[in-house]
């Protein structure tokens, strides 16, 4: 189709035309970022944590009376739980992933990268140096948790210390990706600032820390074969997914029975499915937020392009019938509409994608967004070319279907 006709209208109606294309390049620049920052909170609250989240569940324990001897208060416990009907394992832990509270430990793969570490006072500026988190729990927590073992083996019982002075950890892959590249991370040495360095003798394929930060970091985490040694104490229990709330509740009845001065609140007898609901509650409400603001946005301008084609088609009845008149087909008219909205689009997506490109700029020094992926560029280009066409639809088809001699007849 020639373009002198359609350019020729355009000028005739050039203030119409230019907000249009205003409003298309506004919304491609905000749902090109919004379509973004969706993807990263999904990508986040996706996050695999590595353990088996549906046959977890825990509750927290505290000793009203402080002293004592914690262990064999732990040791107590452990057993009754142990003996639970559908309790297959339980458990000690300190922190879990996604959980309430998380000890990190700076790690080098060498002594003077700890000594490289210590004079730049930092870890993240030293070489082979790192800041996972660590996990620390009771005989079984490997089992207890689903934790994959790709290499090496689990702790033995005489590993097990009270104190962070401990001979041997487990890694996450990605934290021995990170402090051995291209070594064997089996008996490898970590340097943690302690007397001694602490020996590999596994990895597990993932875990994730309690605490997400940058998604290269997220997964860099230890176990320890550290011994919770405190009156407050969190205990896992791994069950079939359908027992866990009645063995919650049955835990917590064997607990007061085995010793009633203690508290167990209410709100911490949970499945880590609702530990980790929780912990991603406001992404999951932004994320909504986010896509519903988007999908206005879009239904807007679709409003927008469909009423000014009505509009349109409205002003040129007279000129549609002359074409109809002297030959042109149902199919020329409907291809001039949208060759004609098919310009304004393009001309609108042409600016904000530029727009766009600003947008994250801005985003990226107030709100630390990441830089926006340049493929979201033409996905977002053509969700807006598909919108205008479907837009602009069903008035070209409604122009397309007046008769010639009705068309000619109008004032």
């Amino acid at each position: 189709m020639p373009l002198r006709p359609i350019l020729s209208s355009l000028r005739h109606h050039k203030l119409t035309a230019l907000l249009l294309m205003l409003q298309v390049a506004v919304t491609c620049a905000i749902v090109c970022n919004v379509a973004f920052m969706i993807s990263e909170r999904v990508g986040q609250v996706t996050l695999s944590s590595g353990v088996d989240e549906a046959a977890l569940s825990m509750l927290d324990s505290e000793m009203i009376r402080k002293g004592g001897n914690p262990q064999a208060q732990h040791a107590a416990d452990l057993a009754a739980l142990r003996a639970l009907p559908g309790v297959t394992a339980a458990v000690a832990v300190d922190s879990l992933p996604l959980g309430d509270g998380e000890s990190s430990y700076g790690a080098c793969a060498s002594a003077e990268d700890m000594a490289k570490a210590i004079a730049a006072h930092s870890m993240m500026q030293s070489g082979l140096c790192m800041q996972p988190a660590v996990f620390g729990g009771s005989p079984g927590e490997i089992g207890a948790l689903g934790l994959h073992l790709v290499e090496g083996r689990d702790f033995h019982q005489d590993e097990y210390m009270t104190g962070t002075e401990v001979p041997t950890a487990i890694i996450s892959k990605a934290l021995a990706d990170r402090l051995y590249p291209g070594k064997d991370p089996l008996g490898q040495s970590i340097y943690s600032g302690a007397d001694k360095p602490i020996r590999v003798v596994g990895v597990v394929g993932t875990l994730l820390r309690p605490h997400l930060r940058e998604s290269t970091s997220n997964q860099l985490a230890m176990i320890y074969p550290m011994l919770p040694n405190n009156a407050q104490v969190t205990y896992l229990l791994r069950s079939k997914p359908d027992d866990r709330q009645r063995v919650l509740r049955a835990a917590a009845a064997r607990l007061f029975q085995v010793n009633p001065d203690r508290i167990i609140p209410a709100e911490n007898m949970r499945t880590f499915e609702q530990m980790r609901g929780d912990y991603f509650q406001r992404d999951t409400t932004m994320i909504g937020l986010l896509l519903t603001s988007a999908l206005g946005l879009l239904f807007v301008t679709a409003l927008g392009i469909t009423g000014l084609a009505n509009f349109w088609v409205q002003q040129r009845t007279r000129q549609i019938g002359i074409r109809r008149a002297i030959g042109a087909t149902r199919t020329d008219i409907l291809r001039y509409f949208q060759g004609e909205n098919f310009l304004i689009v393009s001309a609108g997506i042409v600016i904000g994608l530029l727009l766009a490109v600003l947008l994250n700029l801005i985003l990226m020094a107030h709100y630390e967004l990441p830089r926006l992926p340049l493929f979201y560029l033409p996905i977002s280009a053509a969700v807006l070319w598909l919108l205008g066409q479907l837009a602009v639809l069903g008035p070209a088809m409604r122009a397309a279907r007046v008769p010639p001699v009705v068309a000619t007849r109008a004032a």
